[in-house]
């Protein structure tokens, strides 16, 4: 499972998301922050700031 907390991106956001692989997870995140954080243009720099972020979910044992 692929990870991505928005909170390590914009501050103070609890939100987050998981999937199977990378791309679905910055799909949702993408639409997360343009919907939650009122960003009507996402730059390719936003989507390779997200990309950095996502990172492989830990399992608790």
């Amino acid at each position: 499972m692929r990870l991505f907390e928005c909170g390590t991106l914009v501050p103070g956001c609890n939100w987050h998301t998981r999937a199977d692989n990378e791309a679905e997870v910055i799909r949702r995140a993408v639409e997360h922050i343009r919907e939650a954080h009122n960003e009507p243009m996402i730059r390719e720099t936003m989507v390779e700031a997200i990309k950095a972020r996502v990172r492989d979910e830990q399992k608790v044992a």
